[in-house]
Parts: structure tokens; sequence; C-alpha cells
């Protein structure tokens, strides 16, 4: 349960440091755990954004519940978006790009990598009908947090110095590997019931995190942390993507 909690409590709000005394060697396998936490940052954001669909349109509903979920996760994903376009952009080789990474500093390609970020999703999700725009909210967190969480297993950590947070993931075992998929996956139960087409949006998120670790084993021989929560971020659009370009489909046909 320890190991639970400093999942949760690294990757959102949560001040459950309060009621549980998690220890630095608790964190080591908090990647196991982090589709877990999807359900609680994908299920919170995906009721407030039915909800609000109730009395407000569909783009304000969508831009609240989009605020609501970066208070809940403190904005830690986002953070490594930028830093990921600033190093991946700025940079020309190794060195360079997990300096410009480290950087506090938001620079240019970090500040477009946000703003299409969020213009997409948000842009994405209102063209949804509520029911399906909150179903693909609830489906694609975790789900996405699934696909991103497999760069620890395949890539070595990139920094020599290791991480600035002092916390280094271990690779997965035979039964976390089969915690992880099932926890990423069993939100995926609402598209199905919805149209089991919609099950084969997720195959985006799945190619996309192949050509980034591709990306990341040819530009800096491993990963970040900043990696991790970029490519959950990215794999979630894309897999919005799919899911309303599925709906059109199905819609029009």
């Amino acid at each position: 349960m320890r190991r639970i909690a400093a999942a949760f409590i690294l990757f959102t709000r949560l001040p459950l440091w309060k009621l549980v005394d998690v220890k630095q060697k608790h964190y080591s396998t908090t990647v196991v755990y982090w589709p877990l936490t999807g359900w609680l940052t994908g299920g919170c954001t995906a009721l407030l954004l039915y909800l609000l669909a109730m009395v407000l349109p569909m783009l304000p509903a969508v831009a609240a519940a989009l605020a609501f979920k970066l208070l809940l996760t403190g904005a830690l994903h986002e953070d490594g978006l930028a830093d990921f376009c600033d190093g991946f952009g700025g940079g020309h080789d190794k060195d360079s790009i997990l300096r410009i990474m480290k950087d506090s500093h938001i620079g240019t390609y970090g500040v477009l990598g946000l703003i299409c970020h969020y213009l997409l999703l948000a842009s994405l999700l209102s063209s949804l009908p509520p029911e399906l725009a909150a179903a693909a909210v609830f489906a694609a967190d975790p789900f996405s947090k699934l696909c991103a969480s497999q760069i620890t297993n395949i890539l070595p950590y990139a920094r020599p110095e290791g991480a600035k947070n002092k916390i280094s993931y271990s690779k997965m075992t035979a039964w976390q590997l089969l915690f992880n998929l099932l926890a990423g996956t069993i939100t995926l139960l609402p598209l199905a019931i919805a149209c089991r087409a919609l099950l084969s949006s997720a195959l985006l998120p799945a190619a996309c995190i192949i050509l980034l670790i591709l990306m990341m084993r040819r530009r800096i021989g491993g990963y970040t942390g900043d990696c991790c929560g970029a490519s959950y971020l990215i794999c979630e659009d894309t897999m919005i993507f799919g899911i309303v370009m599925i709906q059109r489909i199905c819609t029009l046909y």
C-alpha cells in the first residue's frame, strides 16, 4: 500500500504524505501504479466535464475540467512537456538536450508545445457529445500512462548523475507489468460499451510511444522524468484524436 500511496503522492497533489509514512525506496515502483492514479485524475476530470456540460456550453465545460485536472496533478506532466519540447526542439546533441531540459526556465518550444497540446485537446473534446467526451477522458488518462510507463522498461535513465529528485525507477517484474497493463486497460470498457470500434483508438498512442522511444534512444540514449510526462500527454492527445476521428467516421457511415 505504501508503494501505491507513493505513486499518488508523486503524480497528484493529494496530501497522503500526512497519512502514510512513505520512504524513498517506495518511489522506485511508482510507474507501476501510474495508470492507477489515472483512475483518479481521469475519473474526476471526466465526471466534472459531464456535470458542467449539463449547464454550460461544451468548450467552457472542457476548459474548466482541464483546469481542475491541472490543480489535481500540480501541472507535473505539463512541466515535463514544456521541458521536453525545449530540449528536443532546441538541443542539437545529447548534452545540450539534457542541459536545456534541466533548465527551469521555459523557452519558445515549450510555450508552443503547451499551447498546441491544450488547443488540440480542448477542441477535440468539445467536438464530442458530453457522454463520449467523459468516457474518452476516463479511458485515455490511464491508458496513456500505461503506454508512457513502458519507457522505463525499455530505456535506461539518460543522465549519468541520476534524477534531480533522487527517484530512480526500477524495471517492472512480470507481476508488476501485469498489474500495470490491467490498470491501464480496464478503463477502456466505457469506450467499448459506447462503440467497439472506438477501441481501435488505442492503437494510436501505442504506435506513438514506439516512435517516441526510438527518438529518445537515438537522440539521448535513454529517458528522463520529463520524457515520461511529455510522452503521457502526447499519447493522450493522439488517443483522443483517434476517438474523435472514429466517432465521426461511424456517424457518417
